[in-house]
């Protein structure tokens, strides 16, 4: 040993004389009582290392004590080689740690008693010498660390016949059922719960509306992640090795309201559609005029850009040939005004099927926000609607947090759609129409993912809508020619029931972590932000569910009836209603959508 260290151990030698186990002085003061039981698994090291967590250890068939092996430890310059295992053990009870070693500066030792923690050792055992101490467990003491170290640098130290006597556990067995849940400090997005300490709890799971959603370790918490004026029961239970208690008692918190609130003119249920303003199909053209007074937002479609990446978006109403009975530019804007005196809005609604945008430059950002307020300022509209579907939105793959976008798609349309909102001020209407693949599936993937390999246009829609979300009037999601998609159940969900519709707005209301990543949860929206997205008849999309499966979703959602198999995390009847591909295809239905819609909401 050099001096250096030599000058290290002596005063722990000098203050720890006293506890110098010395052979002859170690025998016990009295036998273990005939129901203490040898706590220890594997303590001859019998079975290698098994039971063991060591951090310079293994074992050898010699020098042993007794049997065939024990533990060889070799400490180094910043390790003491320790070896330990955690034990269950009772409250309130005396236990005898007692183990056999041989090298210089060994120690056996027990943590975590809840009482005072202990420590035998040696300065030099040339042979086998035993090492013994005793403790007292904590009233809410359950688990105990048993370990034996070096000491640093002094050569490799051995380990055999560890055992630890005392009171056995006997059949294992849940904690209690916490008492005392509060809830404290309330905010729009969060709740501050508290409860009792149960002993021999080693955590807690706190549910939400019955369904689990985090365990912790202390007896409070903030649940966060929540929806803005929305009603929220809680519940907690103790956890241990045995498994969990039965659930506490309710208590109920009402979030706050949220920042904004609902948009100027627009009804508390509304009913959103898009107009074929630019082209003709199966459907038939649909004059605005003849648009009935049911429908509060109006998606005039399309605008679209002269070329993918150039900004420039050009409003072309449907010609004469395709569209015999279109109307006029002046009837047109005329009837613009006529829907907005009735209280109605009227948007332009940009890309579509056809529509790509990518915003890649600076120049491109400025000539979208210059083309599109041309479009807006001649008509006289309301606002806009972003219909980016296709290849119009992907993320780079260094861009993995939606709340700090890097691609530059993604940011000139950010910068694009703020500078637009503050241009037309408070009343502009921003709405948004992706598709579940752009959104909800972000909860699973988001870009090419940690490893690559992924489409980079998951979840992409979400940094847009998050940066957002205090000037966006509406999302509608397109629950509609979707494949299946994870709900906040870990269930996947297809189309074609209420079911589909249920999940995926109950993620967008609730929030999730985007890929998994706890770290990284995409807050919900309001519930006045929130419109579902549906085919208005079997012709207009996939997914297509009948009236029924509509009030079914509804009556979900907005009263937490008829939800079948998935439980939502709340119950907004704040929800701002339905909005339907298409108009036209509605009236070429015979209005069914809209008198669903009007059944349940006027």
């Amino acid at each position: 040993m050099d001096r250096a260290r030599f000058a290290r151990l002596r005063p722990l030698a000098l203050l720890t004389a006293a506890a110098l186990t010395l052979p002859g002085l170690t025998a016990l003061t009295s036998a273990a009582r005939a129901a203490d039981a040898d706590l220890l698994a594997n303590g001859g090291f019998e079975a290698g290392l098994d039971g063991w967590t060591c951090t310079a250890g293994t074992t050898v068939t010699s020098p042993v004590r007794s049997g065939g092996a024990a533990l060889r430890a070799t400490p180094a310059g910043s390790d003491n080689a320790r070896c330990s295992q955690t034990v269950t053990v009772q409250p309130d009870s005396a236990y005898t740690l007692t183990g056999h070693v041989r090298g210089s500066y060994v120690y056996l030792g027990a943590s975590g008693t809840g009482t005072t923690d202990v420590t035998a050792w040696t300065q030099s055992a040339t042979d086998w010498q035993q090492l013994t101490t005793t403790f007292r467990t904590g009233p809410a003491t359950t688990r105990v660390t048993v370990f034996t170290h070096g000491w640093y640098g002094t050569g490799a130290y051995h380990a055999d016949d560890l055992t630890l006597t005392g009171p056995g556990t006997g059949p294992a067995r849940p904690p209690a059922v916490p008492a005392g849940l509060a809830a404290g400090t309330v905010t729009a997005t969060s709740v501050d719960l508290s409860w009792t300490a149960v002993p021999g709890a080693t955590g807690y799971a706190v549910y939400r509306d019955g369904t689990k959603v985090r365990t912790v370790t202390g007896t409070t918490t903030t649940v966060t992640g929540l929806a803005p004026s929305t009603a929220y029961s809680f519940q907690v239970t103790a956890v241990n090795d045995a498994g969990e208690s039965a659930r506490s008692a309710t208590v109920t918190a009402t979030t706050a309201p949220g920042p904004g609130g609902p948009t100027p003119g627009l009804p508390p249920h509304a009913l959103v559609g898009y107009l074929h303003a630019t082209f003709a199909n199966g459907s038939g053209y649909t004059r605005l005029a003849d648009v009935p007074d049911s429908w509060d937002v109006i998606d005039l479609a399309f605008g679209e850009p002269t070329s993918v990446t150039s900004g420039d978006i050009r409003f072309t109403r449907c010609p004469v040939t395709e569209c015999p009975n279109v109307e006029s530019d002046a009837e047109f804007k005329a009837a613009v005004k006529a829907k907005q005196a009735a209280g109605k809005k009227v948007l332009i609604s940009i890309g579509g099927q056809n529509g790509q945008v990518r915003l890649t430059t600076t120049a491109a950002r400025d000539t979208f926000v210059a083309s599109v307020s041309k479009i807006i300022d001649e008509y006289g509209l309301d606002g806009l609607d972003i219909d980016f579907e296709g290849h119009s939105l992907s993320l780079d793959p260094d861009d993995t947090d939606f709340r700090t976008p890097k691609t530059p798609v993604i940011v000139n349309l950010i910068s694009a759609l703020k500078t637009l909102k503050a241009r037309y001020g408070d009343d502009f209407v921003l709405t948004m129409a992706p598709e579940t693949f752009f959104v909800q599936l972000g909860y699973q993937f988001y870009g090419t993912g940690k490893w690559g390999g992924q489409d980079p246009r998951a979840g992409a829609y979400l940094p847009v809508i998050h940066a957002l979300r205090d000037d966006l009037t509406l999302l509608h999601v397109q629950d509609y020619n979707s494949g299946p998609v994870m709900g906040l159940d870990n269930q996947y969900h297809s189309m074609g029931g209420a079911d589909f519709h249920i999940a995926m707005t109950d993620m967008l209301l609730t929030g999730f972590p985007v890929a998994g990543d706890p770290g990284k949860v995409f807050p919900p929206l309001r519930p006045d932000q929130v419109a579902i997205g549906m085919p208005a008849t079997p012709n207009a999309g996939n997914g297509h569910v009948p009236p029924a499966e509509v009030v079914k979703t509804l009556d979900c959602l907005t009263k937490k009836v008829s939800c079948g198999s998935y439980a939502t995390h709340g119950t907004w009847p704040g929800l701002r209603g339905l909005m339907t591909w298409s108009v036209n295809w509605d009236r070429f239905g015979g209005w069914e959508f809209q008198r669903t819609f009007d059944g349940y909401f006027r």
